[in-house]
């Protein structure tokens, strides 16, 4: 099922501008906050109207201005999970539930609740409101209220945001888990790479209200293609650069640092890349960074080495790990094929 959507919406000092097409069943929409990926997800369930443009998906046109169609929100047939879940605070789990099938299809079937409420694991806890719930339970009975609805588009807003760190990972899981039994395109908005990488295998860069980049998730998390998309996809080190020919670049912000890429290193390009975790210690390389004078800091698994030239290199550690004063060396290299480079959006 294919999704296409070009549209535009001006507000006072804000332009959402979005255009991209995907035929995956899992899209991501990576960005900062208030680049516009909730917005994008109201515009496509009908929530906004936008000002210009289209909306296509599985060859349903949902909004075209030109045509002036503008299809209901509750005539789209999708499904959306807002980040507080809006659950009904004077209904029970049950009853949450019960109010999606009054508008679907298997309305009438029998047995269709109680099977739903076990199906997501909230049949013991079907007569409790919401404010007894946990973040979990909050979450599992917005899902079963949403896909009770049988939508065939799901729009997922930062839906991991409400769960502290521990919950948040086994939720990503169990989601996986309760999408995987349904046949539905799902869109998953999210600031958190981790949750777009393992979630969802079509990713869409935003910022500033635009679409910056997007392709395969994997490509674009080991190649990215902007600076700003280097940045959410977890890249540490990233450089204004000097072309200095085909296959050497200067760093201008590494204290000059003159660097052989692999990859031909095109006019038009303005960044240089590399990951925090790409670097080998020694100077072997053709690549030899000097560390200078380095800080340590430390995290629960990963050492941060900062190099006096600004550059950040992560060492994994375990947790009775100690610092000795041999354990940053005096160069460490970067293989030419893990430079990344990068062109300044316009």
């Amino acid at each position: 099922m294919a999704l296409s959507i070009d549209i535009k919406k001006k507000y006072n000092d804000f332009l959402l501008d979005i255009s991209f097409e995907s035929s995956s069943n899992r899209i991501g929409i990576l960005g900062a906050s208030g680049c516009g990926k909730s917005l994008t997800l109201k515009a496509i369930a009908g929530l906004i109207k936008p000002d210009s443009g289209r909306i296509v998906f599985d060859n349903r046109l949902l909004f075209d201005a030109d045509g002036r169609i503008c299809i209901k929100p509750q005539d789209r047939h999708i499904g959306y999970l807002f980040q507080e879940y809006a659950l009904f605070p004077n209904m029970t789990v049950e009853e949450n539930v019960s109010v999606a099938f009054k508008g679907s299809k298997h309305k009438d079937s029998p047995g269709q609740i109680e099977n739903t409420l076990k199906q997501f694991g909230l049949w013991e806890i079907r007569g409790h409101y919401p404010h007894e719930l946990s973040g979990g339970q909050k979450q599992r009975t917005a899902l079963a209220r949403m896909m009770a609805c049988d939508p065939g588009l799901l729009l997922l807003d930062e839906p991991f945001s409400a769960l502290d760190t521990f919950l948040r990972e086994g939720m990503r899981l169990e989601l996986i888990r309760l999408l995987n039994m349904y046949n539905k395109t799902v869109i998953l908005v999210s600031h958190d790479r981790d949750e777009i990488y393992q979630m969802c295998n079509y990713l869409v860069i935003m910022g500033k209200g635009r679409v910056i980049d997007h392709g395969r998730t994997d490509e674009l998390f080991e190649r990215p293609k902007t600076p700003v998309g280097a940045k959410l996809t977890g890249c540490k080190n990233i450089s204004r650069i000097q072309r200095l020919s085909d296959h050497r670049i200067r760093a201008l912000d590494w204290n000059g640092l003159e660097l052989v890429t692999d990859e031909k290193v095109p006019e038009y390009i303005t960044h240089a890349g590399i990951r925090a975790h790409d670097f080998i210690p020694g100077d072997k390389g053709i690549n030899a960074v000097p560390t200078g004078q380095a800080m340590i800091s430390r995290l629960p698994f990963e050492w941060y080495v900062t190099m006096e030239n600004g550059l950040w290199w992560k060492l994994p550690r375990g947790l009775d790990m100690k610092y000795t004063s041999d354990m940053v060396p005096q160069y460490v290299s970067v293989p030419p094929e893990k430079i990344i480079l990068l062109k300044e959006e316009a």
